[in-house]
């Protein structure tokens, strides 16, 4: 635990050490702003990174990745931010398809593979997100319950009203589950047991970062997290432990996106060009726990246990294809338990 928050410190000095370097260059840009959508964890000490080597403001609304595509949605496309900062790909997918994305390829992604940018330029991956359980070992002692291994054991009765999970139609980590489980188990076997999670379920959050911390606080023994939100928790002393289930995790991509109309091109430019250098990915590893795209960006020590993880990354177009006709079908059987 201790040893969590002393890698990420000395991560995080070496990263202070590494402003020099974007602190003697010009800022043309010093003294604008920019608002952003953004559902990321870390976002603070990262966009005050950013200010730091640019003089360029951010202000942002936290907020889910279906959530903005909804808003985008209401609005008609008119301008509601200059940018879009992590959250599931599916939704950046349709919110390119829909018209309200601004095309832009940075020339600090020419490294990031084809595969985690949109072949239109209008996203650009720039984290992979790792799904795992976060499970307080004092609720499963206090009732005598086992240690999840696998999603299997998920719709396992045992666990009635134990188990938290995100609505999907919101929260980008959870449609990602949804997505792998179907393509794990296939289409049958993938929504019964979606069905038996429903039944240990007792209501879905909106946000993807709520089950983790639910579970943190012993509301339930068990929360489908968002990795970067649980090892903080970890980190912060809870009694909990994260858990892969042994038949494979989703990986998905976390893109940032230029907005339609944005109300200042450049700086949000600037903003997207500095998230995708090698600087700013190393930045977004020190404080949101999560694997940048970058492959010359250093992976910090604290993050290496992903590594052991078995993460399935699916296909960015698959993912978004198949977004509404699995949606559709969640929202019509599992929908009624979705938090207000």
């Amino acid at each position: 635990m201790r040893k969590i928050m002393t890698l990420v410190v000395l991560v995080a000095l070496a990263v202070s050490v590494g402003t020099a370097a974007f602190a003697e260059a010009d800022k043309p840009l010093a003294g604008r702003s920019i608002s952003i959508f953004t559902a990321a964890t870390g976002k603070d000490e990262t966009f005050a990174e950013f200010t730091k080597d640019t003089g360029i403001e951010v202000h942002y609304l936290e907020i889910s990745s279906g959530e903005v595509l909804s808003r985008l949605r209401a609005s008609g496309g008119k301008n509601l931010a200059d940018a879009w900062f992590g959250g599931g790909v599916d939704s950046y997918i349709a919110a390119g398809e829909e018209g309200f994305l601004e095309p832009y390829r940075s020339p600090e992604a020419e490294l990031i593979p084809d595969e985690y940018k949109s072949p239109e330029g209008y996203w650009t991956g720039l984290s992979l997100v790792a799904v795992d359980l976060i499970v307080n070992t004092d609720v499963l002692k206090e009732k005598n319950l086992p240690l999840p291994k696998t999603w299997l054991d998920l719709g396992k009765p045992e666990y009635k009203d134990e188990l938290m999970m995100s609505n999907p139609t919101i929260s980008g980590t959870n449609y990602a589950v949804i997505f792998h489980l179907i393509r794990l188990f296939g289409e049958e076997a993938g929504w019964d047991l979606l069905r038996k999670m429903h039944e240990n379920i007792p209501f879905y959050t909106k946000r993807g970062a709520a089950p983790p911390n639910k579970a943190a606080m012993g509301e339930v023994a068990i929360g489908i997290d968002p990795y970067d939100v649980g090892v903080q928790l970890i980190a912060q002393g809870y009694p909990v432990v994260s858990i892969f289930p042994e038949e494979g995790v989703p990986g998905f991509l976390a893109p940032i996106a230029l907005m339609k109309g944005a109300k200042d091109m450049e700086a949000a430019k600037a903003f997207i060009d500095w998230c995708l250098s090698k600087r700013g990915q190393e930045v977004q590893m020190t404080y949101t726990a999560k694997v940048g795209t970058r492959p010359d960006a250093e992976v910090p020590e604290y993050l290496q246990g992903l590594k052991n993880a078995k993460i399935v990354v699916a296909d960015p177009v698959k993912v978004g294809e198949m977004r509404k006709g699995i949606l559709d079908r969640w929202q019509q059987e599992f929908g009624s338990k979705a938090e207000q």
